[in-house]
């Protein structure tokens, strides 16, 4: 199977493609992730971005990228910039019901763009400041989009997901299946 590009240094997306067993190397570009569209459409647009910047380094190549978004009462929450921008989000999160949204893009190495997105809904208990405080003193919360982590501590406060849940880690592996093919990629050679 050939090597695609993750355009991530995500280390829960190399996880995600590790396991589903496609080979990839990762670049990824800097790119501006300012973007005033809603959650749904800022993710394609996001991983778009990202696709291309990947593609000019990594011309006639496969380039796989991803963004995700939290969304609650349809107000975006990236990655938090602060302790109390992760304290505020994950307030936000308590007792109620959030998406996320994951934007995934593939350009074939004849340059062909495919874009997509998942959304799934994510119920959270509702969080005690104590439990709030601990969870960002672990750190864990900074680098995640809504201050959490689906396969972390914080799935302690997940009663229920309907949806991908690789997708909210990060890389909905059935959409990633999907575009790569539409763009030409194999999977003959899966091990």
């Amino acid at each position: 199977m050939e090597k695609l590009i993750l355009a991530s240094c995500s280390p829960r997306r190399s996880e995600l493609l590790a396991h589903a067993g496609i080979p990839f190397e990762t670049a990824a570009p800097d790119v501006d992730e300012t973007c005033s569209l809603p959650a749904d459409q800022a993710v394609e647009e996001l991983s778009a971005r990202k696709a291309k910047a990947a593609a000019s380094l990594h011309p006639g190549r496969f380039i796989l990228s991803a963004d995700t978004l939290v969304s609650v009462d349809g107000k975006k929450l990236g990655k938090p910039k602060d302790e109390s921008d992760a304290i505020e989000m994950l307030h936000s999160l308590s007792g109620r019901i959030h998406q996320v949204y994951t934007g995934v893009s593939v350009i074939s190495p004849a340059g062909k763009l495919l874009t997509g997105s998942d959304r799934s809904d994510v119920t959270f208990c509702t969080l005690t400041d104590e439990e709030i405080l601990a969870y960002i003193r672990t750190g864990e919360p900074m680098d995640k989009a809504g201050a959490y982590a689906l396969q972390g501590r914080a799935s302690l406060w997940i009663s229920r997901v309907e949806g991908s849940f690789s997708s909210v880690i990060g890389l909905p592996l059935y959409l990633v299946r999907t575009l790569l093919i539409r763009s030409g990629y194999s999977f003959s050679d899966i091990r």
